[in-house]
């Protein structure tokens, strides 16, 4: 079988990108195209409110049209849509569904959290199977969820729990810098969701722990001293605990713009990066894992992948 070109959109609480890519099932090979990554927002406010308000759809809304041109240009022969935590939790997501198919002429498949697991797993271990140890524990920290999975050549075990790094801050982190009783309350939640996961994930049967989305990168590139971030650099990084640990502690002592100053945190991630640091030191202290192996590849290869054979599910 030739390769195949396909598009992938995965639309998250905060962020929404997109992956154009050649892929051949026979070879497991991955051409990228285009990886374009826009930070929307979609979920501000829905977990206080329930709803999605009218900017934030907006403003995702007019990174479909952008990506829809990209898609065209590229001559893609299949898409997929993606959508998260944020339209799951979302009364009026059909308003949302309805916008992405103007734009973009496919329907968004809003995933539940096992879905969304067996996605992420398959995008962060298709290059690591026989190259790491495993079992691999995959930890995808969203804006408005974090998903665990536990496979090794195939997801076995997942959960998804409600915390994220823009549901955490939203709802416990408002100083500048954060109060110790605000970061107190944060820990408190994340230590129960994590419980929550463990109940249905054996987080100590892990032996190599993969770290997915945009808070474990960025703290990869702060990490490496990056002046710039850089994915060849952040991919497959190993992220020390100890490191995890010393980072969280430094930005949730930080103002907004004292971490704007941070020249590899994006914009758009500057006031949720601290809340995001705070899951992922809670994770390794609970797996007991002494480091983070960092990936770029996440959901949204997996989604990639699904379009050439269907993704397993945990």
């Amino acid at each position: 079988m030739s390769s195949d070109r396909v598009a992938a959109v995965d639309c998250g609480t905060n962020s929404i990108r997109l992956l154009v890519t050649d892929l051949d099932a026979d070879r497991g090979t991955q051409h990228d195209v285009a990886r374009e990554m826009r930070i929307v927002r979609l979920g501000e406010g829905v977990d206080r409110t329930g709803r999605l308000v009218a900017a934030a759809m907006q403003r995702t809304f007019a990174a479909c049209e952008a990506y829809a041109a990209v898609v065209q240009a590229s001559g893609v022969r299949r898409l997929r849509f993606c959508a998260t935590s944020a339209t799951r939790d979302a009364e009026n997501r059909q308003e949302f569904v309805d916008g992405v198919i103007d734009r973009l002429g496919v329907s968004p498949e809003v995933l539940d959290g096992d879905e969304e697991a067996a996605l992420s797993f398959v995008g962060a271990t298709r290059e690591l199977i026989g190259r790491e140890p495993a079992p691999f524990l995959v930890v995808d920290i969203g804006g408005g969820s974090t998903e665990f999975v536990l496979g090794t050549q195939r997801p076995t075990s997942a959960r998804s729990v409600d915390v994220g790094c823009v549901r955490m801050t939203e709802r416990h982190l408002h100083g500048d810098p954060p109060t110790p009783a605000e970061v107190t309350a944060a820990r408190l939640d994340i230590e129960a969701a994590v419980d929550q996961a463990a109940r249905t994930v054996p987080l100590a049967e892990a032996v190599t722990l993969v770290g997915l989305a945009g808070t474990v990168t960025t703290l990869a590139a702060i990490q490496a001293g990056l002046p710039a971030y850089d994915p060849g650099v952040t991919h497959h990084y190993r992220l020390p605990a100890e490191a995890v640990r010393s980072l969280t502690l430094r930005l949730l002592g930080l103002t907004h713009d004292q971490r704007a100053a941070i020249p590899v945190i994006h914009p758009g991630r500057v006031d949720v990066i601290a809340a995001g640091a705070l899951i992922l030191d809670e994770v390794l202290a609970r797996t007991g894992r002494p480091e983070a192996l960092v990936s770029e590849h996440d959901i949204l290869d997996g989604i990639a992948w699904s379009l050439t054979a269907p993704a397993p599910g945990p």
